[in-house]
């Protein structure tokens, strides 16, 4: 039998949690509700939600990047050159994949960081009409600082959640996105 009086809170499910107050996001729904009967509120809730949450991150992130004056862009052409792990090198083909820029328009990246210092373009060892760009001390401290000062506002998105509710709306989003991939891949296979 289930001590109940001994229960530990940070295992018990978010479904047997009092249910938050009302957001904004309720208000909304309300009228929705009356308006459209049909509509399925909670999923409009969870979409309405999800949104609402990645326009704060993106202001958030935002002001970061504009603090340590680097673009979104920058920010990811950084970031693919730490992912790439020691020597911190990739050639500008697969930085453009990755970033899902055309050749030209990584070029000129790239022209922008290198005068910046933040990365440097070296010969190919493996191939002598190559290139492959390389994170430079300066690319590297940006990249670090950005992502840590970053990492502390992001704290406070989930500052009302205990850490079983982290591991459990990770969860939860982790199917969200499965079953996102999943649908891609049933209208991919339709067309």
């Amino acid at each position: 039998m289930l001590d109940v009086k001994n229960l530990d809170m940070e295992t018990t499910s978010i479904t047997r949690r009092k249910p938050a107050p009302p957001d904004a996001v309720d208000k909304g729904l309300e009228v929705w509700g009356r308006e459209l009967p049909d509509l399925d509120l909670e999923t409009e809730g969870i979409v309405e939600r999800l949104h609402r949450l990645g326009r704060h991150l993106e202001r958030s992130h935002g002001e970061t990047l504009e603090r340590f004056g680097i673009t979104w862009g920058e920010f990811k052409v950084l970031g693919a050159l730490r992912w790439a792990g020691e020597p911190y090198r990739a050639s500008p083909g697969q930085l453009a994949s990755t970033c899902d820029l055309s050749s030209g328009g990584m070029t000129a990246r790239l022209d922008k960081m290198e005068e910046r210092g933040l990365v440097r373009r070296l010969p190919d060892p493996d191939d002598r009409r190559g290139v492959q760009v390389e994170l430079t001390d300066a690319g590297w401290k940006l990249w670090q600082e950005s992502v840590s000062s970053q990492a502390e506002r992001e704290q406070a998105f989930t500052i009302g959640l205990t850490a079983a509710e982290k591991r459990e709306l990770n969860d939860l989003l982790r199917r969200l996105s499965h079953g996102l991939d999943r649908g891609a891949k049933t209208r991919s296979a339709k067309a």
